[in-house]
């Protein structure tokens, strides 16, 4: 959710112990006229592989490469900002078990970029002298970073894995890839309410609405200001995590395609 913050306001070989002793020979000076010096004897490696430099794939390709084996990606907006559960033109890629959910969400969670981005986000809030009741200074920041991390994080395993696991349910986005704007945009913000199931069928996405309002229930009612606790607070928390989702969709959809183009400009 906080991710459409930071777009609107990355030798030695064991030989085997042979060694034997000799037995004591008397020694002879050595004629050294009759010794013939012979080329080198390359040695016969058999069947050990050879060492060739491997040349670097370059992103899409790796990418690509990544989507296919793992069903995840390594990309990053901005060439920092994590966005492992995108995925570009594939649509045969294996489903997620239940672990490899909660797994990617956490690589995201827990990404040194994502303390950053919630650092920010949390300068914003004490700019903004959001949640009054927080004050101002060090004490005031500290608390509207651990809020903000704190949303996020909840929000994040709730949607993207806790809820995908029970349902079965997939909480990747498949970037449309082509079209014109207002097709992909649809497409993107569609994503809100419409996922596939881990065996590829279209669904109501139960995972992001439900879990959205799981998250904003907790955060609501446990760790937020007393002021702030009710019901009418819970849907307002809900709505905003919405919207900022289909934005951050959004964001996921057109955002290969900067990157395309700054490859190509840079080739």
């Amino acid at each position: 959710m906080v991710l459409a913050y930071w777009i609107i306001s990355a030798g030695l070989v064991s030989l085997p112990a042979a060694a034997q002793e000799l037995p004591s020979l008397p020694l002879a000076p050595l004629d050294i006229s009759s010794l013939e010096i012979m080329a080198p004897v390359p040695l016969d490696r058999g069947n050990e592989p050879q060492e060739t430099a491997i040349p670097r794939q370059p992103a899409p390709q790796q990418n690509k490469a990544q989507q296919e084996q793992s069903g995840t990606s390594r990309d990053r907006i901005l060439w920092t900002l994590p966005n492992f559960l995108t995925v570009e033109n594939a649509d045969k890629i294996p489903p997620l078990t239940s672990g490899q959910k909660f797994r990617v969400v956490a690589r995201g969670v827990f990404d040194p970029f994502e303390f950053v981005l919630i650092g920010f986000v949390a300068g914003l809030g004490q700019a903004g002298d959001s949640n009054p009741s927080y004050g101002q200074g060090a004490q005031g920041y500290a608390k509207r970073y651990g809020t903000a991390y704190a949303d996020n994080a909840i929000e994040n395993f709730m949607a993207s894995a806790v809820f995908p696991s029970v349902l079965h349910q997939d909480p990747r986005y498949y970037q449309l890839g082509d079209g014109g704007f207002f097709r992909r945009t649809a497409h993107a913000v569609g994503r809100v309410v419409v996922t596939r199931s881990d065996s590829g069928k279209t669904q109501v996405n139960y995972s992001e609405l439900l879990g959205g309002a799981t998250a904003a229930t907790i955060s609501t009612y446990t760790y937020h200001p007393e002021s702030e606790r009710g019901f009418g607070n819970v849907m307002s928390v809900w709505a905003s995590q919405m919207g900022w989702d289909a934005v951050t969709y959004m964001i996921k959809e057109f955002w290969p395609d900067l990157r395309k183009k700054s490859q190509k400009k840079n080739n």
